[in-house]
């Protein structure tokens, strides 16, 4: 909470957006729903009913790898310049998201982030277990991802400290789960080493750094900053 990109009141700001915003969120998905507990997907009972044994295995690969893909895709088209001050920039206003940032999102915006997991089971068979399974697991992931813990020092997990690169510098590291497809579409951004020192990710060289670079950046995507922060640093400067 003392980085000088942390805003004025960001919690409360976050759990306001993510509140207002998850009306809009579960109405727009709703059609999915229906779709859904009517019988118009492949969602089904009991591996019996399933392609086979096997498959109750390999759809959880499937699974992660089809919609690290598609959100890739939708996240990255998200940043268009025409498209993000429109729907993204409310949860990119969030420079050092907390957990809950993690469902702070134009409605729109939430809505089309969560449109690969409904596709899946339109198109390939998905237990109805494991399906309520992921989505607990996509929601504990998204916060997750947002927390500032950084623990996956992986070059293939798209973890908490990939994630902060995206909200620090906006145009890399679009995926949802994995490296891959950033590094397919050269928006991959290696995580700072110094994330994984506790007393370096603290330090205000790093923040200094981190602040001087972003800045810079969201001119570039935005023009004008109309944050308003509260970090000590900020303080200092006003």
């Amino acid at each position: 909470m003392e980085h000088p990109k942390y805003l004025k009141n960001q919690m409360w700001l976050e759990i306001k957006l993510a509140n207002k915003s998850m009306p809009g969120m579960a109405l727009l998905t709703t059609p999915f729903w229906l779709l859904e507990v009517n019988g118009y997907t492949k969602l089904y009972d009991t591996p019996a009913e399933g392609p086979g044994v096997w498959y109750e295995w390999l759809q959880l690969p499937f699974f992660i790898l089809f919609t690290d893909a598609l959100i890739y895709l939708i996240h990255r088209g998200l940043h268009h310049p025409r498209v993000y001050k429109h729907l993204h920039k409310p949860h990119h206003k969030w420079i050092m998201p907390t957990p809950f940032a993690s469902h702070a999102f134009h409605p729109v915006d939430g809505w089309a982030q969560s449109l690969p997991y409904h596709i899946f089971p339109m198109l390939f068979p998905l237990n109805k277990f494991v399906s309520v399974g992921l989505f607990i697991f996509i929601n504990l992931w998204t916060i997750m991802v947002h927390d500032g813990e950084y623990v996956a020092d992986s070059p293939v997990i798209n973890g908490a400290a990939c994630h902060t690169m995206h909200h620090l510098y906006f145009n890399y590291n679009y995926g949802q789960y994995t490296t891959l497809w950033d590094r397919l579409g050269s928006s991959y951004r290696k995580p700072d080493e110094d994330l994984f020192h506790k007393e370096k990710k603290m330090s205000e060289d790093q923040w200094r750094q981190q602040a001087q670079e972003m800045e810079k950046l969201v001119k570039e995507v935005e023009g004008e900053d109309d944050r308003t922060y509260d970090a000590p640093a900020a303080k200092k400067n006003n």
